[in-house]
């Protein structure tokens, strides 16, 4: 009854997470391991919570739309993994095999031809209404043929290559969507439908709910209809129990291409008489049936573990296991992403685990069945030898190289200075750096602009050749003239970020010599600075190794004249946070820029000092709009911020 009791609370707090405030506290594999268990428990001990996920449909819905009461319950389906039950399921009767769509369900109805109403599923009893985003999808029928009162469900999504769009145009990373379920939640969910525009959400059919339309007793002959009025349906086959099996093997192998998200299969009995005399239970109709994709596993040997460093001085554990067959491809190594996870699976070399594709896609380490609990955590950096430490943050434990001249920070160093923001050098990736910087023609930033040196080298190296130098020599030749404040940026001062880094020119008159000569009193009292950015940008100018490698790379470089217009530092001493999509600027950079122009700062996170949140979404339930609230400090849209402050 304490295990029952824990997975309920467990499973609840999850659930409410993902449907309430789209985060995901726990995979999809640990939710349904879960799930299992507690389903085990009820049937053992004859005993059922009324607050069990087994019993419960979803939560309430948010309080910024207005709700409204479904007709009749919109209820979950019960599910299976099996596909020999499937076919059993079918009981000798045809059915229509369609996919699971990973979405937001939404109810429409209409009324003399016209589209009156969309309401979300919600909770099941009760949706929030989603009218006017619903107009906007990209393929939802204003008006339709039938001219009765129709009511369908179906399911809204955004694609995967429209979420991956959005998500480049986010250079925040911590501002990314998660995954295109969240995404599209939060867009069908906006109070300003122009956003919801923007998202590209589509929407497909997959339940008639009611029409006077004669379908002689056919879920098919439905679908058609569905059609003729313009709606895209869910793709969907008829099949029998004797050739299902190959039917899921058709959306097994489509489901590795296709475009639109989706989580598994949905079967329902064709014969829609017989469908409906089956009932429900107090959660599941019992006229169809989920069919989740049961995730791979293989069980294998835990060979070796490798520690990863990173360009931040994060030190990732990666799993390396013998080779084994998984979703069609080999696979032998695993990321295990921190210390807290290496010590929660109790890993040692040579133990014995299971290791699965998160979504079909992504190597994971499922279960160590051995937990010798063994591995030793390096005390020294695998790149530079020096020692390590743990840090710790939010309850997670990571390992960390503190060695400022460790290679791999190197690679971080170029890789800023060669950056869009910086010197803006196109044909100097990250592993081209890696590669120059191992063969030595790399050491100083001034390195950069003589590799002529190496050319016949570099015109050997796999991947390069005659053309690809003529490239990126004709692009560093670009490079050399740069501004001060690229430049400053580029040096990668602890602190120092693009918007720092054009207001410190500013405050100079772009003189760097001023700023080189700055004592750290001064630089404290400029507003936006303080003494922590203070102190890192005195000794970067101070500290002899940083002083030679910015004169060698000043002797390769010119410098553009430029001077600060005072008339246009109407937003100085302001610092803004932009968040989320905009639709007057092309990008959050763009905006960026005019009110760096303007003398103001953009920062990536909310404090007391920002004069306010710059969010199209101003209901949003994200992090930085509960900060915002929290510290009572403004959210307005981009075009609020626009008249306000750019006039």
């Amino acid at each position: 009854m304490d295990r029952m009791r824990e997975l309920v609370s467990l499973l609840n707090r999850a659930s409410e997470a993902y449907y309430a405030k789209d985060e995901e506290i726990m995979s999809n594999f640990e939710y349904d391991r879960l799930y299992d268990e507690l389903t085990e428990l009820e049937r053992e001990l004859g005993v059922t919570l009324t607050d069990s996920p087994t019993v419960q449909v979803g939560y309430e819905a948010v309080d910024e739309l207005p709700k409204e009461r479904h007709e009749s319950p919109m209820l979950s389906l019960a599910k299976t993994k099996s596909r020999e039950e499937l076919a059993e399921w079918l009981n000798g009767k045809e059915g229509l095999l369609s996919w699971k769509l990973d979405g937001l369900t939404i109810v429409l109805t209409y009324q003399d031809g016209a589209l009156l109403k969309a309401v979300t599923r919600g909770n099941g009893e009760v949706g929030e209404v989603v009218t006017n985003n619903a107009r906007v999808f990209r393929n939802v029928p204003i008006s339709i043929p039938y001219q009765g009162e129709l009511i369908l469900r179906g399911e809204a999504v955004i694609t995967y290559s429209g979420f991956e769009k959005i998500n480049r145009e986010i250079e925040d990373d911590q501002a990314k969507y998660k995954n295109p379920r969240n995404l599209c939640s939060g867009s069908v969910r906006q109070l300003d439908n122009r956003i919801t525009a923007q998202r590209g959400v589509r929407f497909y059919a997959f339940s008639l709910v009611r029409a006077d339309v004669d379908f002689h007793n056919s879920r098919t002959e439905q679908f058609a209809f569905l059609q003729r009025q313009g709606f895209d349906v869910v793709e969907h086959r008829l099949v029998t129990p004797e050739d299902i099996l190959d039917n899921i093997s058709y959306f097994e192998e489509k489901i590795q291409t296709c475009d639109v998200p989706s989580d598994g299969l949905v079967l329902t009995y064709e014969d829609m008489a017989y469908g409906a005399s089956l009932g429900r239970t107090a959660k599941f109709p019992r006229d169809s049936i989920a069919f989740k994709w049961a995730d791979e596993l293989r069980e294998t040997t835990l060979v070796g573990m490798e520690w990863s460093a990173s360009r931040t001085g994060l030190i990732n554990p990666v799993a390396i296991f013998e080779p084994v067959e998984l979703e069609g491809t080999t696979v032998s190594r695993a990321s295990v992403h921190n210390i807290s996870i290496v010590r929660g699976l109790k890993l040692g070399i040579g133990d014995q685990i299971t290791v699965y594709k998160a979504n079909m896609i992504i190597p994971q380490i499922a279960e160590n069945l051995t937990k010798s609990d063994s591995l030793e955590i390096p005390e020294n950096c695998p790149v530079c030898g020096q020692p390590t430490r743990i840090s710790q943050m939010n309850d997670v434990l990571t390992l960390m190289c503190d060695n400022p001249d460790c290679d791999a920070k190197k690679i971080k160093a170029f890789t800023l200075l060669v950056s869009r923001d910086a010197l803006n050098v196109d044909g100097l990736s990250e592993s081209t750096l890696e590669k120059f910087l191992a063969r030595g023609f790399l050491h100083g930033f001034a390195d950069l602009f003589r590799l002529e040196r190496f050319r016949e080298e570099i015109t050997q190296m796999e991947g390069f050749g005659e053309k690809s130098w003529q490239n990126l020599s004709e692009s560093l030749e670009r490079a050399r003239k740069t501004t001060l404040p690229r430049l400053l940026y580029g040096l990668g001062i602890e602190n120092v970020g693009v918007a720092n880094a054009k207001m410190l020119c500013r405050y100079f008159q772009y003189d760097l010599q001023a700023l080189r000569d700055a004592s750290v009193e001064e630089l404290a009292q400029i507003d936006g600075v303080g003494g922590v950015i203070a102190q890192s940008i005195y000794d970067y100018f101070h500290r002899e190794k940083t002083v030679e490698q910015l004169e060698n790379l000043l002797g390769e470089v010119e410098l553009e004249k430029q001077e600060a217009d005072a008339e246009e530092q109407t937003l100085s001493g302001m610092s803004f946070v932009i968040t989320g999509s905009l639709m007057h600027f092309e990008n959050r950079n763009a905006m960026k820029e005019e009110i760096e122009k303007r003398g103001g700062k953009v920062t990536g996170s909310v404090t007391g000092k920002t004069v306010c949140l710059i969010n199209n979404d101003t209901a949003s339930q994200s992090s930085k709009n509960k900060k915002a609230k929290e510290l009572g400090v403004r959210i307005i849209s981009e075009e609020d911020f626009m008249g306000e402050y750019l006039q």
